[in-house]
């Protein structure tokens, strides 16, 4: 009875090693598994980000020929303004990949401040309807893009962070998880200062109150705001 029970001592001892090994291999997989999945998870929200300025991206460049005509018709000698913003249109049009896409559309946002601050010029041209619609139409498109730019950084970030910092930067290193590029716009606050000068003046210099609303393809992981009444969308 003893020796049984020394046996079963002894089958219990070189047992505790195997279960103590097994359960850290246990624990390591479901770390790596969900790892992972959490890389995978940040990866698809950035690539839907971004689809979702490429959406707005896409509206603008439909807006844009109708409106370099409508300036056309009233600043014929400013052709070299106009041309700069047709050929930065077609070479963001063109962009096969995310960074070339975020300098063609740098390049686009500048000849479209300077067209926009060309039309100061000219009174007649504020005056027309269907310019100050155009003008109207891409404000809103600016400040959509902006919002889900901001948006698209922030998911950017975390998932960047992640790969950075340890055990995440394992993971990161093992399946091929690579940093992305911010979506940073050149000049940002001279361009913000321009769209909404343009803004101000066409709603009578009144200021329009943001209210937090989240919204993202139906699941409220970005942040849009509502301008009054407008319910023009801007990420926090």
């Amino acid at each position: 009875m003893i020796k049984k029970t020394d046996q079963t001592k002894k089958g219990v001892e070189l047992m505790i090693p195997g279960i103590v090994i097994g359960v850290i291999v246990l624990v390591i997989v479901i770390w790596l598994i969900s790892s992972y999945n959490g890389f995978v998870t940040l990866r698809n929200k950035t690539e839907e980000a971004f689809s979702a300025i490429d959406v707005s991206l896409k509206k603008r460049y439909d807006l844009i020929p109708n409106y370099v005509e409508t300036v056309k018709g009233y600043a014929k000698h400013e052709s070299e303004t106009l041309e700069k913003v047709v050929a930065a249109r077609n070479q963001a049009m063109t962009a096969t990949n995310i960074d070339d896409k975020i300098k063609q559309e740098n390049v686009l946002s500048g000849a479209l401040k300077s067209l926009f601050a060309v039309s100061e010029s000219y009174p007649e041209l504020k005056a027309n309807e269907n310019f100050n619609k155009l003008q109207d139409q891409l404000q809103r498109l600016e400040e959509e893009i902006a919002g889900s730019r901001r948006y698209y950084n922030g998911v950017v970030n975390r998932y960047n962070t992640k790969t950075e910092l340890f055990p995440g930067n394992i993971i990161a290193g093992i399946f091929g998880f690579k940093r992305k590029p911010l979506f940073e716009v050149s000049n940002e606050s001279e361009r913000e200062n321009s769209t909404s000068k343009n803004s101000k003046e066409r709603t009578g210099g009144k200021h329009y109150e943001k209210v937090d609303y989240l919204y993202h393809n139906g699941s409220h992981d970005g942040c849009h705001d509502f301008y009054g009444d407008r319910k023009q969308c801007v990420c926090k």
